[in-house]
């Protein structure tokens, strides 16, 4: 009698969406490389444009993993002749690339210690049983983890908080309005405190980068303060107030919450790990505000220098494995991509072109109009452009050079699109929505009702905040 064949893991079968996603890439790109080029568009900005195109319909269906998809961007440079593959390579990785690994190590550090779960618990006693409060607590809870921690991680620990509640209290995903509060309300939370503060999103840093980069201007770790944290505590509010009044729970108590206190009860006092890492991360935060007066503490390099910290022999925080898994390899790849995909579009001259036609003649508006265009612009970008590093990408050197050729403070004109970046309130296509929208507790169309009005509330804010408190900083 013949053995068995061993059993051999077999990749996945293409799907019809991937399918479809590459044939749309290839198909697209022609015809962009087809159609006769704008005069004012040189024939390398339309190439680059046939780029962008195949790059943002891969991402966007995830016919090809996200981190592949950002290395295909850097070789199609070479190819298509915008840029040779030394220059592309050389543009890929930057500051930002090690920022955003760096506060992948610190996010991981403060799992492994358990302070995620202390904190979450925490949090969660003081809701009591009332409903409302407790969604209350967990956007709360997840904006302030956000201020310090990348959007997705932030909004992953309470996801996790809230499935396990959702399932002692034996809530079924679609048919659940505090199910649905909650999974929404914990991404728009991570959003909101994600611009508290320069190190809160890596959309913040690449941002800063470009404006450094292209409007040859600094925005110290304070100087984003000053117009992020009125931000969030001004939005955050109003965000829990807009979500209960569309979606109120259909419960008045939370009775699942009670066992709480046992819970935080079995994991006893904090421990020697987690001190260490309160003690790194205390130590981050305040040499990245003395960044603001003394620049050789860069933020990025106190931030690479916190995560080796956390590694010297007797800290016995994680071991490199756990870290390893922890690490958002497609969001490192992305953001390396877009950064070079950034660069190619200023060299070619497509992002100039872009900026005129879809913003012409901004010179001539006033600071009011100016941040209030560029801001709602940036927001309504986001349906065609779902993806916060690439937003930055397009519009913030265009924006920087344009204002430096009118005598303006390139701040001014690239700022408001650094902030609303991380407005991803319409629809779940972004990567922090994605992380509870994959659960199924609520459905795309869910969002778009509250988050346009958000969305709306956002924009005159920055608008305000940036005009009113942006001299003080030097930004007008």
């Amino acid at each position: 009698m013949q053995a068995n064949a061993p059993t051999v893991n077999q990749p996945p079968a293409p799907t019809t969406q991937a399918l479809a996603g590459v044939a749309a890439a290839v198909l697209l790109a022609l015809v962009v490389l087809g159609l006769p080029g704008p005069e004012a568009l040189p024939a390398e900005g339309q190439r680059m444009a046939a780029i962008f195109v195949v790059v943002l319909v891969l991402w966007v269906t995830e016919a090809l993993p996200v981190g592949m998809t950002a290395l295909l961007a850097v070789v199609l440079l070479p190819i298509f002749g915008v840029a040779d593959l030394p220059t592309a390579f050389t543009t890929f990785i930057s500051p930002v690339f090690f920022f955003v690994l760096a506060m992948f190590v610190v996010a991981q550090a403060f799992i492994s210690s358990g302070l995620d779960r202390r904190f979450s618990l925490w949090l969660l006693s003081k809701a009591g049983t009332d409903s409302r409060r407790v969604v209350w607590v967990f956007m709360v809870g997840t904006c302030l983890v956000s201020t310090i921690m990348s959007d997705v991680p932030a909004t992953a620990i309470f996801m996790a908080l809230a499935v396990g509640l959702f399932d002692k209290m034996g809530l079924t995903p679609g048919r659940s309005s505090f199910a649905k509060v909650v999974m929404i309300g914990v991404p728009f939370a991570a959003l909101i405190g994600g611009v508290a503060t320069p190190a809160g999103s890596s959309i913040n840093i690449l941002g800063i980068f470009f404006i450094q980069e292209y409007g040859n201007v600094t925005v110290r770790f304070l100087d984003w303060m000053v117009i992020g944290v009125p931000m969030v505590v001004v939005l955050l509010p109003v965000a829990t107030v807009i979500l209960l009044r569309f979606y109120p729970p259909e419960m008045d108590h939370v009775t699942a919450v009670g066992d709480v206190a046992a819970e935080r009860s079995a994991l006893g006092p904090v421990s020697g790990r987690e001190w260490r890492v309160l003690v790194v991360l205390g130590t981050m935060i305040v040499l990245w505000i003395l960044s603001t007066w003394f620049p050789a503490l860069n933020v990025v390099m106190v931030s690479i220098l916190g995560a080796v910290v956390m590694f010297l022999p007797g800290m016995r925080i994680f071991t490199w494995k756990e870290v390893e898994r922890g690490i958002g390899w497609e969001a490192l790849l992305m953001v390396g991509g877009v950064t070079a995909l950034g660069a190619a579009s200023v060299e070619t001259g497509l992002a100039q072109w872009l900026v005129d036609g879809s913003l012409g003649g901004l010179e001539d508006w006033s600071a009011l109009g100016i941040v209030a265009l560029v801001s709602a612009f940036t927001v309504v970008i986001h349906l065609a452009l779902p993806i916060g590093p690439v937003i930055n990408t397009v519009l913030i050197p265009p924006l920087a050079l344009l204002a430096l050729s009118t005598g303006q403070n390139p701040a001014l004109y690239a700022l408001p699109v650094a902030f609303t970046a991380s407005c991803a309130f319409l629809l779940p296509l972004d990567a922090v929505p994605l992380v509870t929208y994959t659960k199924g507790y609520y459905r795309m169309l869910d969002m778009l009702a509250p988050g346009t009005l958000l969305s709306a509330v956002w924009v005159v804010l920055i608008t305000i905040l940036m005009v009113s408190l942006g001299s003080l900083v030097g930004f007008l």
